[in-house]
């Protein structure tokens, strides 16, 4: 596509890229979740995922493709991608899991940089360019829609770059995908890279260029912006920036220059705004990253504002401190008055403000959850109700459930807790444990029940909302130890995978306990104790 197009296509990478970031494994259940946000969202297209990975992988893009491939007529539905390598085994899988959707699409990849080619390929530059031929013709005989990426191409010679996109581009690929793999480029270095393919590669015009970036010295999102000013029309992002390493460029702020400096860049976007910091929480609650308070955009600071002299100059003007408005990305502070006296009505339409669309079963349960929390707080606010909405529909299936939780502690004593855990065949354990503080003893008594070792990673606390009445969240990321220390590797790795939990509630020990119980019910699932084993691909996918 050459620069005179002026809409920019949103290519989320969220389940895919996003999800290698330690930790952040997504059930497939919830990785359906994410894609029905995203493309509520008006995401353009999705890459489920990398289909060659695993059997549940190429499952879980396989649903993505028929429910949310097909979710909209005609050209509404978002494009379904599914990465794989240049290997016909991995072009083929990669094809059966989204050839369901209505507008499916194979992403391969090759490396180009001469440090790639010579220590992980092992190919030289003509063997590396006849894959190309060969590959891309193959994937273009099973789907007409194909995108290539030159793996490392910030690191490539550009005129090997240049003969390389023109093979991809004679043998089939309808998009160019021009990625800094390890977030080595600067601005004017990106820009002036897509300048150079978009001026010298023969038949360019006849694709749409796109932009990945990796955030490792904090540039990603600048060098996004450089490659659409350079005529790049298509952004590869993930929500929150989560992604390999230090990340990717977050689709929140690559949306928001946008729309703030529509002035310089006269580009649009299909991008709700509004489902911004909905599906932050999303991610976030999912996979047990938790955002930094002063990350743009998500972040929880990112419209507080402290100083004398900001408070006075918000207080006189919005426009004095805030370049954008919080209710623009979702980030409403509206407190509506919901109580104990509140009816199913009321908490349906509010839910539907807030962008959750509920069957008659889930407001039942919801319902449920927004009674007992009325009983112990005088008024509900949004953020409570999206906090419930999170830990009570959008925790993955449970294998063990939390029936009951008793601790005692204080200065007096030891700290104990007695918990009461269901099992998947509907059985009752009770255990009770000591620890060195109440959420110590939580944690080990529900260990001690589902019998698997782990280490604790991470354990953080906020609450949703100010006062004593606060409802708290609690994610956790879990690592296996012994007998589960291969549980769920991801490809290439020898460390095994991390597992983030979320749990809400007013009480923070019960909210922890629902937290680590759901990263343990993840790790379970992994491990092909409740289900088969996944089976990890022999390379890792890192571009």
């Amino acid at each position: 596509m050459t620069p005179s197009g002026n809409r920019v296509i949103f290519f989320d990478t969220t389940l895919r890229d996003g999800e290698q970031s330690p930790g952040a494994t997504m059930t497939s259940a919830e990785k359906l979740e994410v894609a029905r946000g995203l493309a509520r969202m008006g995401v353009d297209v999705i890459e489920a995922g990398f289909p060659a990975a695993s059997p549940d992988d190429l499952e879980a893009v396989r649903k993505i493709a028929d429910e949310v491939g097909n979710s909209a007529e005609g050209n509404a539905a978002p494009i379904i991608c599914g990465l794989a390598r240049c290997s016909k085994n991995d072009i083929d899988k990669a094809w059966e899991a989204v050839k369901p959707a209505a507008r499916p699409r194979i992403h391969t990849f090759l490396a180009t940089s001469d440090i790639h080619m010579e220590y992980k390929l092992k190919m030289t530059r003509e063997q590396v360019v006849e894959r190309v031929r060969e590959m891309v013709t193959y994937a273009r005989s099973l789907c007409g829609d194909i995108e290539f990426s030159p793996e490392d191409a910030g690191r490539s010679e550009p005129e090997f770059l240049y003969k390389v996109l023109g093979v991809a581009i004679e043998c089939g690929a309808t998009t160019l995908n021009i990625p800094d793999t390890v977030g080595y480029t600067m601005p004017e270095e990106f820009g002036k890279l897509i300048s150079g393919i978009i001026e010298q590669t023969p038949g360019i015009e006849k694709c749409v260029v796109s932009v990945h970036c990796h955030n490792d010295l904090g540039l990603a999102t600048a060098n996004t912006m450089a490659g659409l000013r350079a005529g790049a029309r298509q952004a590869e992002v993930t929500i929150n920036g989560i992604g390999e390493r230090a990340g990717n460029t977050a689709l929140e702020e690559v949306v928001m220059v946008l729309q703030t400096r529509e002035p310089i860049f006269k580009l649009t976007h299909n991008i709700d705004t509004t489902q911004i910091v909905k599906m932050s929480k999303l991610i976030s609650n999912y996979t047990g990253i938790t955002v930094q308070p002063n990350k743009a955009i998500v972040g929880a600071n990112a419209f507080a504002h402290e100083a004398g002299i900001h408070q006075d100059g918000m207080l006189k003007n919005q426009m004095t401190y805030e370049i954008m408005r919080p209710e623009s990305v979702g980030a409403t502070l509206t407190k509506l008055v919901l109580g104990k006296h509140s009816g199913k009505h009321a908490l349906r339409t509010r839910l539907e403000s807030l962008g959750y669309e509920l069957d008659d079963q889930e407001l039942l349960k919801m319902f449920d959850r927004f009674k007992m929390l009325a009983d112990k707080k005088k008024m509900i606010t949004d953020s409570d109700l999206e906090a419930l909405v999170s830990d009570e529909l959008y925790q993955p299936t449970e294998l063990y459930s939390l029936d009951g939780l008793q601790v005692a502690c204080g200065t007096m004593g030891m700290p104990t807790a007695t918990v009461r855990l269901c099992d998947p065949d509907g059985g009752m354990h009770v255990q009770a444990c000591v620890g060195t503080g109440p959420v110590d003893a939580a944690f080990k008594a529900i260990s001690s029940i589902v019998g698997f070792s782990n280490s604790l990673q991470e354990f953080v606390v906020h609450a949703v909302t100010e006062g004593i009445d606060a409802l708290g969240e609690v994610t956790v990321r879990l690592q296996g130890e012994g007998e589960t220390q291969n549980v769920g590797l991801q490809p290439d790795q020898d460390q095994p995978r991390t597992f983030g939990g979320y749990g809400a509630d007013t009480d923070i020990v019960v909210a922890s306990a629902k937290a680590y119980l759901s990263a343990l019910n993840k790790m379970l699932v992994a491990s092909g104790k409740f289900g088969p084993p996944e089976k990890a691909s022999t390379e890792a996918i890192v571009y």
